[in-house]
């Protein structure tokens, strides 16, 4: 599908960012990626936003690999979109039969009329032919789009105190405290019969007959962590806002690139302090323990499509620092067989070790008997695809869910849980990880 190019220089790239996010709201599908200037190996663009379907896939889980397959084949344009956590059941013998208050498709990806890509202040517009008499007209009205400046004067001031908090939305959680304590420990008993080695549980935070500024809290998401896989989603009542550090994979020509996040810890701002916890993060033997489980799974998914010998751990258990938090990543590559399509790379790895636990299968009925609600896009992913059938997905975590029609607000947490696990600890793993959906839901004005 011919794409007509056209490259504008801004000054102001954080304001031209601002501009385009709150202009795409005009559409009824949007995907925004930012990157957040994140130093990163593995990177095509600092922010893309692909809005406007010319084209789309929207189905369940049944045969959805086979339906992307078909459809990323045929389009072979760039495509963006998810994959929910349980299309799963299209690749095994499992279900997913708890509740679900969002009701989100299983899969969707659509073709955009109208794409940016932002690198440095560089913007570059891809428009299909059709709307390519639109490009100046847009970059124009982009230009021209108010945005609230108070609120970023603000912004860029005022430190997130979690200490503050409007209690206007009444976040409850699906899982209490003791309920969860005991979860953790059938976990644990099924880790000591030797059912699995590690399993990550997580539980669901929500609020009914709520609104919110989906913009506003995910600008306010986004400034709290500024993160490398941040994004906004949007198809017509249904919002996914998230402030995700993960990536789930990457494809470059024949290099496909795993970075599995397993190991936590919060930061501090005492700078002596805040070094300690992280060294103290890379030393601690159960955040490697449960670090190395996912990445000797990720090196198993990885294989099925390699090159005999190519698989390879490029970094193990590196600490790195993000706004709110220390993260323990590891990055896996390996080359890709000639005669495989991307779509069976996916479907090989999905869902991603560092969501479920090991071994996969069994990891996924356990937690699927425990958890008390759908999954849906959460511990999903979102992406996008190539004309030439590279591709680089996230990881669906730290993220707000909501779906406006039925006025439903939703964020779900969850942890690595090993023979090491305390389950008052993990709890508290929980809540850090909680912390800034739960703020920026309760002051997003």
């Amino acid at each position: 599908m011919q794409r007509t190019i056209k490259t504008f220089l801004v000054e102001d790239v954080q304001k031209f960012k601002d501009q385009l996010l709150v202009w795409s709201q005009q559409f009824e599908t949007v995907l925004w990626l930012d990157s957040n200037n994140y130093k990163q190996q593995y990177t095509s663009f600092d922010a893309a936003l692909a809005v406007e379907e010319f084209t789309s896939i929207k189905t369940d889980y049944l045969n959805a690999f086979e339906k992307l397959k078909e459809y990323q084949s045929i389009t072979k344009d760039y495509i963006f979109g998810y994959l929910s956590y349980d299309v799963k059941n299209d690749i095994e013998e499992l279900n997913s039969n708890n509740f679900d208050g969002l009701d989100f498709a299983d899969i969707y990806f659509f073709q955009p009329q109208k794409l940016f890509f932002i690198k440095d202040n560089a913007i570059e517009f891809h428009y299909l032919k059709m709307a390519d008499d639109e490009i100046a007209i847009d970059f124009e009205a982009i230009c021209k789009t108010e945005l609230d400046e108070v609120s970023l004067t603000e912004k860029k001031k005022r430190p997130f105190d979690f200490a503050q908090g409007d209690k206007n939305i009444k976040i409850k959680l699906r899982i209490h405290k003791d309920e969860y304590y005991s979860k953790v420990t059938k976990v644990l008993e099924h880790i000591k019969r030797g059912d699995i080695y590690e399993a990550n549980f997580c539980q669901e935070f929500y609020a009914e007959n709520s609104t919110i500024d989906p913009v506003k809290v995910y600008q306010d998401l986004n400034e709290i962590s500024k993160p490398p896989f941040a994004t906004f989603f949007k198809n017509d009542h249904q919002y996914l806002l998230s402030a995700s550090p993960e990536r789930y994979i990457r494809k470059e020509g024949s290099k496909i690139i795993s970075q599995p996040i397993k190991g936590t810890a919060k930061r501090l701002r005492s700078k002596i302090d805040d070094t300690k916890i992280a060294s103290d993060l890379a030393r601690d033997i159960k955040e490697r323990s449960e670090n190395v489980m996912i990445v000797d799974l990720v090196r198993n998914d990885l294989s099925k499509s390699a090159i005999k010998g190519s698989v390879k751990v490029e970094e193990l258990c590196k600490v790195y620092s993000f706004k709110q938090v220390h993260q323990m990543i590891s990055t896996v590559v390996s080359e890709l067989k000639d005669d495989i399509h991307p779509i069976q790379v996916l479907k090989d790895t999905f869902p991603m070790g560092s969501m479920t636990g090991a071994p996969k299968v069994s990891a996924m009925k356990i937690i699927e008997n425990l958890e008390e609600t759908k999954r849906g896009l959460y511990s999903g992913t979102v992406g996008y695809f190539t004309p030439e059938g590279d591709f680089d997905f996230n990881v669906v975590i730290r993220s707000i869910l909501y779906n406006s029609e039925k006025k439903y607000i939703s964020y779900s947490v969850g942890g690595a849980i090993t023979a090491k696990s305390i389950p008052e600890k993990e709890y508290e793993e929980c809540l850090l990880k909680a912390k800034a959906m739960k703020f920026v839901l309760q002051n997003s004005k």
